[in-house]
């Protein structure tokens, strides 16, 4: 199959997995774009949201719709880290056995990841960064394609341990739910007050997902968007030439390199998921928020006034 006819297949297919998901989670298709974005750039999401928007129940139906095994972590403050990689254990012949921990699978749902102290939330850094986990000296290779799909709880932050920038920076998307409209929410309290159950069909297989993310890295890519997403990036920062009196007066820190390659990554995949074969100045415009939100730094100046993250992303654009 060539590329072109792959990009029109990758198409057609989102098309139907998004009509896939639309049978259990009504609305959020903002939500769902940037989650189907991050899983084929190969990449992780950080989702923020209050309780009962139905982020459990969606990455679920997108586990099941992709085709792939799915586990679920519920992070606390007694939670260890070999609680999540696994541990060795002594067997009947007094020979140590490693008992694989729920990291080993092709999607992880860390759920309220900011519950949990940072010696147990490093302990999914390997996995994440690597696609390894290394237990007792020895390096496991994790199955492929892998992906952390992490929740966070912006209300309640008394005794919470927030992630620290390093971790943070290795989630390509932060995706912030908001609230349904009153017409979803009429809708979803139709549907799941009644006893009809409706049943997802896998649309892919494991290998698949994995060809597509290897055909949208091979899209070409113009100099001036690369060098668009670069400087974008640069003008977070508020030591730099790059960046604006309003950039320098309200954040103490910028983003790093990691986000111009989330950027043309991100840009490469939205273009695709159009039915384009090269990412334009709009792609990464597409893509910007929800790549530079969790990786910008506010000052005590834009907190005291109230400006939002979004607010200063959008005065770079």
């Amino acid at each position: 199959m060539s590329d072109v006819t792959a990009i029109h297949n990758l198409v057609q297919k989102r098309a139907a997995l998004k009509n896939e998901i639309a049978k259990i989670i009504v609305g959020q298709d903002a939500v769902i774009d940037q989650i189907l974005l991050a899983v084929f750039s190969g990449g992780h999401a950080l989702l923020v949201g209050v309780p009962g928007l139905a982020k459990t129940l969606m990455v679920n139906t997108l586990a099941q719709a992709l085709g792939l095994d799915f586990k679920r972590i519920q992070f606390t403050p007694d939670l260890m880290p070999s609680d999540i990689l696994g541990s060795e254990i002594l067997d009947e012949n007094r020979q140590f056995k490693f008992i694989k921990g729920p990291v080993f699978t092709n999607i992880v749902l860390a759920d309220e990841i900011n519950r949990t102290p940072p010696k147990t939330q490093a302990a999914l850094l390997e996995a994440m960064q690597e696609r390894s986990v290394t237990v007792a000296g020895y390096k496991h290779q994790l199955n492929l394609p892998y992906f952390v799909l992490a929740t966070q709880n912006p209300i309640e932050q008394e005794g919470t341990y927030p992630l620290p920038e390093a971790q943070l920076d290795r989630f390509m998307f932060a995706i912030k739910l908001e609230y349904p409209t009153f017409e979803e929410e009429v809708l979803v309290v139709k549907q799941t007050t009644s006893d009809k159950k409706w049943e997802v069909q896998s649309l892919f297989s494991a290998q698949e997902i994995i060809d597509f993310q290897q055909l949208i890295r091979r899209i070409p890519v113009a100099d001036n968007v690369i060098e668009y997403a670069v400087g974008l990036v640069g003008k977070t920062r508020p030591d730099s030439l790059l960046s604006n009196d309003y950039v320098k007066n309200y954040l103490d820190w910028g983003a790093g390199p990691r986000a111009s390659q989330n950027l043309v990554l991100a840009a490469k995949t939205h273009a695709a998921f159009n039915g384009k074969y090269s990412p334009d100045i709009e792609d990464v415009k597409a893509v910007a928020v929800g790549i530079l939100r969790h990786r910008i730094i506010k000052n005590y100046k834009a907190d005291a006034e109230g400006i939002t993250e979004e607010e200063i992303i959008s005065q770079i654009l």
